[in-house]
């Protein structure tokens, strides 16, 4: 199909997959997003993920719906993907296998490994990476390596930014900077250092999101919003500390 017909498709139905690639639930939307379509009908997929143009085709072939190709975006780096409903067995099995997926993502366990590689280090072996973590807490202004405490706090902060950069995505909104500062709080730590026999966990936590748009501020608020609520690290954090989450827009 060249440019110009897909350029008049009317899609039965669209969605933006944001900067999700296809092993982050970028299939599970698409799988989700296609029962709306139906047999032989279009949908279309918006994305700025760059993997994605090598990643769908051979998906599309392999679970029976047909590519159709691709059109730029309304925004810089995006592209329209378009595919059409499989009607075939494969494509029929689409619902069942949506399910299966569904089952899986629920019950995955992430795993890794830790092992002592030197003085006041260890080293994190997880997939295809690895990284070393220093003492438990530290008020060095000069370290190897991140303490366990920042390495946390980092882990909360990534978290969040790469979750609202995505939801940012995903609704089409443009943000140019997305910046985080943390601060954390313990109860008491020399109990850390076993000097105190008092309460080594978190006071507080309290982070706060600088973003440079020029979009509706309430709108965004709310992309925050949701981000912190669907955040894994938050809202486990939350339940177990003072915790704060606030927006400035700049």
């Amino acid at each position: 199909m060249d440019e110009l017909r897909l350029d008049e498709i009317r899609p039965d139905r669209e969605f933006d997959g944001g900067d999700l690639d296809c092993g982050s639930g970028l299939v599970l939307l698409i799988r989700e997003n296609m029962l709306g379509v139906p047999h032989g009908g279009i949908l279309e997929m918006r994305s700025v993920e760059p993997t994605v143009a090598s990643d769908l085709p051979p998906w599309c072939r392999m679970v029976g719906h047909e590519y159709l190709g691709s059109l730029p975006g309304s925004v810089v780096g995006q592209s329209r993907y378009f595919v059409r409903r499989g009607s075939g067995e494969a494509a029929a099995r689409e619902a069942a296998t949506l399910q299966q997926d569904k089952e899986r993502a629920r019950n995955y366990a992430w795993r890794l490994r830790a092992r002592s590689t030197g003085r006041q280090k260890t080293t994190v072996y997880c997939r295809n990476f690895q990284w070393s973590v220093g003492q438990p807490a530290s008020f060095e202004e000069h370290d190897a390596h991140p303490s366990a405490v920042e390495a946390a706090l980092g882990a909360l902060a990534g978290d969040l930014a790469s979750g609202f950069a995505t939801a940012c995505s995903r609704a089409g909104v443009s943000v140019d900077d997305i910046e985080l500062t943390v601060t954390g709080k313990l109860h008491d730590v020399m109990a850390v250092l076993a000097l105190s026999e008092g309460d080594p966990s978190f006071a507080a936590i309290d982070v706060k999101l600088f973003a440079s748009t020029f979009e509706e501020e309430a709108h965004v608020h709310a992309l925050w919003s949701e981000t912190v609520r669907r955040s894994p690290l938050a809202a486990t954090l939350a339940k177990a500390t003072a915790f704060t989450a606030k927006i400035a827009i700049v």
